[in-house]
């Protein structure tokens, strides 16, 4: 069993590119500018939202971070949202989800200007994505075939089962995993919490994308041997042993599948880690957007 660590290639990808931000600095040139819209307190998405402002100012992003309160209105945020499409300096931008009741954040995620969209959740983009055009694509997915690429992880006529159907994870992973691609060419079922047989269906699996949301889901007795893992979900389990009293989960018992597996995610330090990375990435593809366009 080999451990697909999210931690060590995000920084591999990282130092690619702050290496591309150097050269930016040594000619001068402008660089990446990203901005996140964090609306309200809640703890994850505060801890989300700092750690992408970390990563940019390690890797010499400029970045901007806009703290709104809890009882800000759809109008006002609009208004914020349209100021970061006009506004030149910021290359991307991201609105952390997910937003307060009064807020329809399918309204806000239509109001992104496309070629600021680093999130890649925007209709338009994820229409490109489906049609293999160049876009960008969703951080989370996007992280998931680097990290299957850079370990050279077989995909090419796998059976590939992909738990959960969220339009962040499920359904963007099985449109990717299905396309002509290095980390692809895969067979895709997607599976839900109202599948019939959904251990049958596992079991069969040469490759589970676990993204169900729901805490150690997928056991040892689900799946066959050699199987490759991703595990998206992390979960806080209450644990009295432990300081803070609870320990993260994924969405995979780990301790009994990885017994089976060839490779598999840890949670945390897997797929978490290559999210942020990749919205780099997305940040940079921006940038040259940006650029392009003034030309």
């Amino acid at each position: 069993m080999e451990l697909l660590d999210g931690k060590k290639i995000s920084n591999q990808i990282k130092e690619e590119i702050t290496a591309e931000v150097v050269k930016m600095k040594e000619r001068k040139e402008k660089v990446p500018h990203l901005a996140a819209v964090l609306v309200g307190s809640d703890g994850a998405s505060m801890t989300y939202v700092n750690a992408k402002v970390k990563a940019c100012e390690k890797i010499g992003f400029n970045s901007t971070l806009i703290e709104l309160p809890e009882y800000t209105s759809e109008e006002e945020l609009l208004e914020k949202i349209n100021e970061l499409n006009t506004n030149d300096d910021i290359d991307g931008f991201i609105v952390q989800l997910p937003l307060p009741d009064q807020i329809d954040e399918q309204k806000i995620l239509m109001a992104i200007d496309t070629d600021k969209d680093v999130d890649g959740f925007h209709p338009t983009n994820v229409g490109k994505m489906a049609l293999d055009l160049p876009t960008f694509l969703p951080a989370t997915p996007y992280g998931i075939m680097e990290l299957l690429e850079r370990y050279q992880v077989e995909t090419s006529g796998k059976n590939v089962v992909v738990l959960g159907r969220s339009h962040i994870v499920g359904r963007p992973m099985s449109i990717l995993m299905s396309q002509k691609r290095k980390a692809g060419d895969a067979t895709v079922t997607v599976v839900h919490s109202r599948s019939k047989d959904l251990k049958e269906i596992t079991k069969r699996a040469d490759i589970v994308v676990a993204a169900i949301g729901i805490s150690e889901f997928l056991t040892g007795d689900m799946v066959k041997e050699d199987v490759v893992v991703i595990d998206v979900g992390i979960t806080r389990v209450p644990d009295q042993t432990k300081k803070n009293g609870y320990r993260l989960a994924g969405d995979v018992d780990f301790e009994s599948v990885s017994k089976k597996a060839s490779f598999i995610t840890p949670v945390p330090g897997g797929v978490g880690p290559m999210t942020i990375a990749m919205l780099l990435k997305n940040t940079l593809l921006a940038r040259e957007r940006h650029i392009s366009k003034k030309k």
